[in-house]
Parts: structure tokens; C-alpha cells; sequence
């Protein structure tokens, strides 16, 4: 599988961010009081009762780092590789301060990022018998959006637009305001460049016969059932990609693309992930 780098910078502003909301300013006053300066440790970072699938180690890495560049951190698996329980992730080595103030943080990210990562991959094997790929949406968390897009992408997904940006999505208000299909798709071709992609979404096959006489790059279609997804797929007959979308849930996304759409957007992967057990066990050196 190949995966997209992280931003570096994106990767040390965020993890940045986190360790001073963390440590405020006092810092870590119980390693303070309790751990002698001088005192070692190794650690491991372990999956614990469920199986999933690794993202974010590049953010865990960097909190300890940050905290103590003098710690060493060893990477055992890597993002995409699907974890057994008890599966050690990375070993880390110095001080125990260092390790003991850095965990957390770590560990929030790796718990977020590998939720994701593991509940895209139920959707992705869901569907794998068919051409449809699972995509993931901006219903992401404020701040962690090109991280937790990354973790789709470790997990056997595909990303939608990162935002408002980089490409045009008509939704069912942009129609509304602009006075229908033909003239909301008629004003974004005059609006955007060659480069940009135009999707518009759609509720009815009235609506999807509009945008097939107009042209579009991508259409959405939404909260369709299984029934007219399938007629949909067979008026656009390949002109264009068709994107089924709609609080898809786990046990539907199998039925969605077996119709013949070519992507399902759920943002599911994002807003609903529960977050993946991983800890920190301490070894004395």
C-alpha cells in the first residue's frame, strides 16, 4: 500500500499544540515530584485487547522528541500494518521523565489516528469484491483533519476534497440559492479553472438527467436507495464518476456498492471512529 508523507510541519505544529495544552505551565509536576532527574527507562507502545490498524507514528514519535530529543524512539511496525492484540508498536528509551510526560499526548494521537485507520478498513474489506472505494468526508475534528485523512488512507480508504478549496462540491443549498441545477453547474465552469473537478449533488433521477445534459465531473448521489442508485449508475452509463453518499453505515456500505457506483463517501469514518486501545508499560532499566 502506498501512503501519502505527513507534513512534517503540520506533524511538529500539531503535536507542538497538544504538548503545551498538556503540560500548561507548570509542566509535569508529578513526574517532578516523584521521578528522579537522573532516572532511565525503556517503554514499550502495545495494542491491547482489539486488533486494528496502525496510523499516526509519526505524531507519537515527534511528542517524544519534543519533550526530550535525547529519548530514542523504535519504530516496530508501520502505519497500515494491521496490529494483533498485544502487538508492540515502538520502543522507547531514556529518561523516564521524558517518557512519562510524552505518553499521553502520544498516545492520544495513536488512539484517534488508528480508530480511524481500523474503521476504514471494515468498510474498505466490506467492499473489496467490487470496483467502489470508500472515501472519507470533511466531517472531520477541528485541527486533526489532514491527520485523520491520512488515517483513511492507512486503512485501505480514499480521500474526498480536503476543503473548501480544492475542488467545487454543489450541495443541495448551493442549487437552492442558485436558482437549480443547470445554472449552479453553468456558473461554477465559468467560476473554476481547467484544473478544477465539479461535482454537484443530486436527490432524484429528475435532477441527475439535469446535470447529465449539462456536465459535470463527478456526481453525488445522495440518500438514494439501493434501487435508484442502480438506475442512476445505468443513465450516467460511465460519462462520469458516481459518488453514493448518505449516513452510510457498516452494514449497508456492502449493498451501496454492489449498485456500480464507483465511490461511497461516509463521514462515518471520521465523526463515528471509537478510538483504538494502545498503552504505554513501563520496563526499569
Amino acid at each position: 500500500m502506498s501512503l501519502p508523507v505527513l507534513n512534517p510541519l503540520i506533524v511538529e505544529q500539531a503535536v507542538r499544540a497538544a504538548l503545551d495544552e498538556d503540560f500548561g505551565r507548570a509542566g509535569d509536576i508529578t513526574s517532578q515530584a516523584t521521578i528522579p532527574a537522573e532516572a532511565r527507562a525503556r517503554a514499550v507502545i502495545a495494542a491491547r485487547k482489539k486488533p486494528g490498524v496502525l496510523a499516526g507514528l509519526d505524531l507519537a514519535k515527534k511528542a517524544f522528541e519534543l519533550v526530550d530529543p535525547s529519548l530514542t524512539f523504535e519504530a516496530l511496525a508501520g502505519d497500515g500494518d494491521h496490529l494483533s492484540p498485544g502487538a508492540i508498536v515502538a520502543r522507547i528509551e531514556g529518561s523516564a521523565r521524558g517518557i512519562l510526560s510524552a505518553e499521553r499526548v502520544a498516545l492520544n494521537f495513536l488512539g484517534r489516528l488508528c480508530g480511524v485507520a481500523t474503521l476504514t478498513s471494515h468498510y474498505a474489506q466490506a467492499i473489496a469484491h467490487t470496483k467502489a472505494k470508500i472515501c472519507c468526508t470533511r466531517k472531520t475534528t477541528p485541527g486533526l483533519r489532514a491527520f485523520e485523512k491520512y488515517a483513511v488512507r492507512c486503512g485501505g480508504g480514499m480521500n474526498h476534497r480536503f476543503g473548501l478549496d480544492d475542488a467545487v462540491l454543489i450541495k443541495d443549498n448551493h442549487i437552492a440559492v442558485a436558482g437549480g441545477v443547470v445554472p449552479a453547474l453553468r456558473a461554477a465552469k465559468n467560476f473554476v479553472g481547467h484544473l478544477v473537478k465539479i461535482e454537484i449533488e443530486v436527490d432524484t433521477l429528475d435532477q441527475l438527467q439535469e446535470v447529465l445534459a449539462e456536465g459535470a465531473d463527478v456526481v453525488l448521489l445522495d440518500n438514494m436507495t439501493p434501487d435508484q442508485l442502480r438506475a442512476a449508475v445505468k443513465m450516467i452509463g460511465g460519462r462520469m464518476r458516481a459518488e453514493a453518499s448518505g449516513g452510510v453505515a457498516l452494514a449497508a456500505v456492502k449493498e451501496i456498492a454492489e449498485t456500480g457506483v464507483d465511490l461511497i463517501s461516509a463521514g462515518a469514518l471520521t465523526h463515528s471512529a471509537p478510538t483504538l486501545d494502545l498503552g504505554l508499560d513501563i520496563e526499569m532499566t
